[in-house]
């Protein structure tokens, strides 16, 4: 099979898996919000920077470091598994014992039954870290995307039960509990892969050397990802975070899973090519262009009609998120650059450059929050906006020095979408300017704004356009 053909079908069943799966939580969350509280939401959010934490130090970059590695050993996956497994178990009893110091924190007694229920997902996730990575190196994303989407669809029954029987908060504790769980046993079932006891040091310290990197980079990653959330809620209002959380999710959610799509289908492909420079940099540039092409446009719907789209779909009691939707896809438009850049470290065993970069992302990131607290959470959400810009110039640094493509390709070659975005969000806006219905300015914008994009692509004949076509006319 060709690279173009492994890549075509590796990133057809990762964005199966993601928009399938993401597609229907979506839909879960829409219809979840409309029952419960904000303050539910903030509840759960609050755990957030312990939970995503504990998740980086449990996979300590092993799932990365077994799909980079060449030579890969029964050992290795072992190894892996045993240090997963009981890493979790160690983390779970230490978030236990401190759950009501994390109660107390937050002045939410609750907290304390909550962290401990939901730290389970720690153990179980941590049980399906190598069957995963097993499939990501065998490129076989079908079976990923088969195990999501039924855990996906059971939980979701289950959340959606619970919510409409007055559950609350713990609506989203156990429908998170039976995602997880039953995910973790189809990537067992799929896998076909069983672990056995055996424990080489020599293989530790090998994974390790590659996979501490990734883990203090994702540590610090999520420590700042989730310090907003801790911020917030320790000095504003459950309420005010549950606001927050959910504008995140949303604005975070077209460019995320556009992005982590490419990256995860390509990246066990660029493993296989890493010493094939020529072959990188094509990709590299080729996947960059056809991100964006598709994430722009859904970032710039988002911002012209997050009004719309709150009041239909989340009611007039999610009104207050309008303007941190708008602030924070002005943030995540910029993610697949962010991220196709710090791919390419990790394939090319930069994992030193990676965890440079993140050290003074977040150094940056760190004073753009400190100073913008004490003006409210909508100017915090400002903040993530220059942050977003600091990281595109940071990462694009490091990757230049091993790749060879700087700023002026990257961004020259992207110019052209982004004069097709400005275009379609100018005219989505001044139909909005109409008085209509509410269900009248989500709809005609959306149908006239895409339309428009699409006939300009194909009239310009645009590259990204051409890709698209071919990788759908491939499948």
């Amino acid at each position: 099979m060709s690279i173009k053909e492994q890549a075509t079908k590796s990133v057809f069943w990762s964005a199966i898996e993601r928009f399938s799966v993401q597609g229907i939580q979506f839909i879960l969350t829409i219809i979840i919000a409309r029952i419960l509280s904000p303050d539910d939401y903030g509840l759960i959010a609050m755990l957030g920077i312990f939970l995503a934490l504990s998740q980086v130090l449990i996979d300590s970059g092993f799932a990365f470091a077994l799909v980079q590695k060449q030579k890969r050993t029964e050992t290795d996956y072992n190894t892996a598994f045993y240090f997963n497994a009981f890493g979790s178990l160690f983390i779970y009893i230490i978030l236990y014992l401190l759950a009501p110091y994390i109660a107390n924190f937050f002045e939410e007694p609750q907290l304390t039954i909550i962290t401990r229920v939901l730290g389970i997902n720690l153990i179980i996730m941590s049980l399906g870290i190598v069957q995963q990575a097993k499939l990501t190196i065998a490129l076989d994303f079908k079976h990923q995307a088969m195990a999501s989407l039924i855990a996906v669809i059971i939980s979701g029954g289950i959340g959606l039960w619970m919510a409409y029987s007055g559950y609350g908060v713990w609506t989203l504790v156990f429908q998170s509990i039976a995602n997880n769980f039953l995910r973790v046993c189809f990537l067992w079932v799929f896998s076909r892969w069983l672990p056995c006891w055996k424990f080489s040091y020599q293989s530790f310290s090998s994974l390790f050397r590659f996979g501490s990197r990734l883990m203090l980079t994702g540590l610090l990653h999520e420590l700042y990802s989730n310090l907003y959330s801790l911020i917030i809620g320790k000095f504003f209002s459950a309420s005010d975070l549950g606001y927050y959380n959910r504008s995140y999710t949303l604005a975070q959610f077209p460019s995320a899973n556009i992005a982590n799509v490419i990256v995860r289908a390509v990246y066990p492909i660029q493993c296989r090519y890493q010493d094939d420079m020529e072959q990188l940099r094509s990709m590299f540039m080729k996947y960059m262009r056809i991100s964006c092409y598709v994430i722009f446009p859904f970032m710039v719907t988002l911002f012209v009609l997050a009004e719309p789209f709150v009041l239909i779909l989340l009611t007039e009691k999610w009104l207050p998120a309008v303007s941190f939707i708008k602030i924070l896809s002005l943030a995540f438009v910029w993610d697949p650059i962010m991220k196709i850049n710090n791919n390419i470290l990790s394939v090319k065993g930069r994992t030193d450059y990676a965890l440079k970069a993140e050290v003074i992302k977040k150094v940056v990131a760190v004073i753009l929050l400190v100073v913008s607290v004490p003006f409210g959470v909508t100017i915090m959400c400002f903040s993530l906006v220059l942050y977003a810009v600091a990281d595109m110039v940071i990462i694009i640094y490091f990757s230049r020095k091993v790749i060879n493509i700087g700023y002026c390709v990257q961004f020259g070659g992207l110019l052209p979408v982004v004069f097709l975005n400005i275009v379609m969000g100018v005219v989505m806006y001044g139909i909005t300017c109409f008085p209509l219905s509410v269900f009248a300015k989500l709809l005609i914008p959306l149908v006239v704004g895409w339309s428009l994009y699409l006939f300009l692509s194909w009239l310009f004949k645009m590259q990204e356009w051409s890709i698209f076509l071919s990788l759908i006319r491939r499948k």
